[in-house]
């Protein structure tokens, strides 16, 4: 048990760290806070089509590494 559930882990932090790197940019990053950018925070579109399912991939795959994680750690004390 302790075995599949650390594979599991090890599957799915592949898995968000894919559908992280596959989301586009939101913002300018570091330097539109330095240059002043802040324009992009007031007109902020709602994400629709490939976005909005990246979006909730990472919700998806975020919680369950967190439940994964506390899975194992349960596993390991006993």
């Amino acid at each position: 048990m302790v075995l599949a559930s650390k594979i599991v882990l090890a599957i799915v932090a592949i898995c968000l760290i894919a559908v992280v790197l596959l989301q586009s940019s939101k913002g300018p990053g570091l330097s539109g806070v330095v240059g002043g950018g802040a324009e992009h925070l007031v007109g902020k579109a709602k994400a629709r089509g490939i976005d909005a399912l990246l979006n909730r991939l990472t919700t998806f795959f975020a919680v369950l590494f967190m439940i994964m994680a506390l899975v194992v750690g349960f596993f390991m004390n006993k």
